[in-house]
């Protein structure tokens, strides 16, 4: 069964929930249905179709941490699925200032790389290499917005992005 983005009644991405929850939230008329996915629960004398996306009829008030934690796949979408250095298809990460010369494990010191930058960079900082950074939002910061919160390690589905925008860039093809 797919999974469902929960949107406050501010349209605020709030969290990820499996889609028997989301179809419970509909049913109790807790939530609206905002999108469909193409899974249908049957019961005996009817069908119900999950939801991909619902919105909270009622505002809940939400106690969020002051910063987004980072995650791998956080610094993937931050940075576009892009490598910094080259402008590859990303598949790793690397600490601007390596780790071994003191480089904090941060939002600001983490970006994401293809294999062959970050094997040839290894443990060197930038100006040793000679490198420039081709991204265009340089210097790196921590995300900001609700929908980074709800990345987590759940499948970002292709109906949440509208949802979502402008806080999440679409994955490369």
């Amino acid at each position: 069964m797919s999974d469902a983005l929960v949107l406050n009644a501010t349209y605020e991405p709030l969290c990820v929930v499996s889609g028997r929850r989301a179809v419970v939230l509909v049913l109790s008329a807790r939530a609206v249905s905002l999108e469909a996915s193409t899974t249908v629960l049957h019961a005996e004398r009817t069908a119900v179709a999950v939801p991909a996306v619902v919105r909270l009829t009622r505002y809940v008030k939400v106690p969020h941490r002051a910063v987004v934690p980072i995650t791998r796949k956080g610094v993937l979408a931050r940075d576009g699925h892009r490598c910094v250095y080259c402008g590859a298809a990303a598949t790793s990460l690397d600490h601007v200032v390596p780790k071994s010369r003191g480089g904090a494990h941060s939002w600001e010191n983490v970006v994401a790389a293809c294999g062959r930058c970050n094997h040839t960079k290894a443990d060197r900082p930038l100006h040793e290499m000679g490198w420039r950074v081709q991204c265009r939002s340089w210097p790196p910061r921590a995300p900001t917005g609700a929908a980074w919160r709800i990345l987590g390690s759940r499948r970002l589905d292709p109906t949440w992005l509208p949802f979502l925008q402008p806080a999440v860039p679409a994955p490369a093809a």
